[in-house]
C-alpha cells in the first residue's frame, strides 16, 4: 500500500544525501589539490631563493611578499567569476562559500543550502502531484519542508534521517486537523443514541458498500445498526443496501416506490432506532454528480430533517483530484464533518492529503479491500510513516 508515494520521498531524501556526498568528495579533492599546489610553489620559491642567494635578505622579503600577493589576487578573481557563473545557472547549483567549504573539511556538520534543496524539491513537487496529491497541497507540502530544512545545520552521517524526519513533519501538518485519530468509539461514548451518520458522495465512488463495512466495524464492537435506503431515485441502489444489510443481518428501512422523498425514508428509520434503542442510523444518500444542484438541494433537506451527528463524506482514492473537488463541492454545501476514503488498497493514497488540505476535515476511516472487515480507522501517524518510510 501506497508504495509509489513512499518511493518519491525516498527518491528526494536520497538526491540530497547524493549531493552533500558529492560537495564532501569535490572538497577533499580540492584540498588535495590545493596541497599539491603549495608544496610545488614551495620548492619553486625555495629554488628561487638558493639561486639568487647573493641578493640581500630584505629583497628577498619582498619579492616573495609581492609573489603572495598576486597568488592571492588570482585565487580571489578565480572564485569571483567561479560565483558568477555559479549563480547565473538559475539557481540549481549554488557553491558553498570559501569559509563553508572549509568549515565542512574540519567540521562533522554541514548546511543544507537554498541551492541544495531547490533542485530537490522541485522534483518531489513533480513526483507528488504524479501521486495525485493536488497541484496546491504539493505546493504546501514543499514549502513545509524547505522552510525546515533551509540552513539546517545537520551531521554528516544523519542527513537520511533528519530529512525524513521533516518530511514526517511537514505531512503531519497537513493532517493535523484530525481531531478523531483512530478514536471514534471513544467520541460515540460521548454521543446520544441513536447516533446519527449520513453519508455523501457521487456514484461509483464506493459509497454504499462503505456504509456496509462501517456497519460491519460496528457489529465487530457489539453494536446495533440500522441502514435507511436514501438514494430512493435508483432501484439499484435500494436494492444493493438491501442486500448488504441482508448478508450483515441489519436492518433497513427503504422505500416502497423509487422516488419517495429521502429525507421521509431516513426520518422513518431514525424513529425506528429510538423505540427499536439502536445505537446507529446510517443513512445512504442520492450519488448524482456534486454540480447537480437537485441534488444538493435534496442533501440540505436531509440535514434538516436528520440533525445528523456526523456528516461523512466518502472519496474514491482512485478518483484523485476529482475527489478533492468534490469534497469541496459537498462541503461548501452541506458541510462536511468527516470522511473516509474507499479503494485505498490499489491507489497511491496522495488524494487523502490533499482532500484534508483542502476542506480541513479528519481523515476517519479507509476502505483497504473487498471483504467487509477490510475498513480501519484512520491514524495520521501510521499514514505518514507509510508514506515516508
Amino acid at each position: 500500500m501506497f508504495g509509489i508515494l513512499k518511493n518519491k520521498f525516498t527518491t528526494f531524501i536520497s538526491s540530497l544525501t547524493k549531493k552533500k556526498e558529492e560537495k564532501e568528495e569535490n572538497k577533499s579533492q580540492e584540498t588535495e589539490k590545493n596541497k599539491e599546489i603549495k608544496e610545488n610553489k614551495e620548492i619553486k620559491e625555495n629554488k628561487e631563493i638558493k639561486e639568487n642567494k647573493e641578493i640581500k635578505r630584505d629583497i628577498t622579503v619582498t619579492n616573495v611578499t609581492e609573489k603572495k600577493t598576486d597568488a592571492l589576487k588570482e585565487i580571489t578573481e578565480n572564485q569571483q567569476i567561479k560565483k558568477e557563473g555559479t549563480n547565473n545557472a538559475h539557481g540549481v547549483k549554488i557553491d558553498l562559500s570559501l569559509m563553508s567549504k572549509i568549515k565542512g573539511i574540519f567540521t562533522s556538520k554541514i548546511k543544507l543550502t537554498e541551492g541544495d534543496l531547490n533542485p530537490a524539491i522541485e522534483e518531489l513537487r513533480m513526483n507528488l502531484i504524479d501521486s495525485d496529491v493536488a497541484y496546491e497541497t504539493s505546493g504546501k507540502i514543499c514549502e513545509k519542508i524547505f522552510n525546515r530544512l533551509k540552513d539546517k545545520e545537520i551531521n554528516k552521517n544523519e542527513i537520511d534521517k533528519v530529512v525524513n524526519k521533516e518530511i514526517k513533519n511537514s505531512l503531519l501538518e497537513i493532517l493535523k486537523d484530525n481531531w478523531m485519530e483512530g478514536r471514534f468509539i471513544e467520541w460515540v461514548k460521548t454521543m446520544h443514541k441513536p447516533v446519527k451518520i449520513v453519508f455523501f458522495g457521487i456514484n461509483g465512488t464506493g459509497k454504499t458498500t462503505t456504509i456496509a463495512k462501517f456497519g460491519k466495524f460496528l457489529l465487530n464492537k457489539n453494536k446495533s445498526v440500522v441502514f435507511a435506503a436514501g438514494d430512493t431515485f435508483r432501484a439499484g441502489a435500494i436494492e444493493q443496501i438491501s442486500v448488504h444489510g441482508q448478508r450483515l443481518g441489519i436492518k433497513v428501512i427503504k422505500p416502497e416506490k423509487r422516488g419517495t422523498d429521502a429525507a421521509a425514508i431516513i426520518y422513518d428509520a431514525v424513529e425506528y432506532a429510538k423505540a427499536h434503542f439502536i445505537d446507529f442510523v446510517f443513512a445512504d444518500t442520492a450519488g448524482r454528480m456534486q454540480t447537480n444542484k437537485d441534488l444538493m438541494n435534496e442533501m440540505k433537506k436531509v440535514v434538516r430533517v436528520m440533525k445528523p451527528d456526523l456528516k461523512v463524506f466518502v472519496a474514491d482514492a482512485l478518483t484523485g483530484n476529482d475527489a478533492v473537488e468534490q469534497a469541496k463541492e459537498f462541503n461548501d454545501a452541506v458541510g462536511i464533518d468527516a470522511v473516509i476514503v474507499a479503494k485505498m488498497d490499489t491507489a497511491k493514497g496522495g488524494c487523502v492529503l490533499s482532500i484534508a488540505h483542502t476542506i480541513q476535515k479528519p481523515i476517519i476511516f479507509m476502505g483497504i479491500g473487498q471483504s467487509y472487515e477490510d475498513i480501519m480507522e484512520f491514524e495520521p501517524k501510521w499514514f505518514v510513516d507509510e508514506m515516508a518510510g
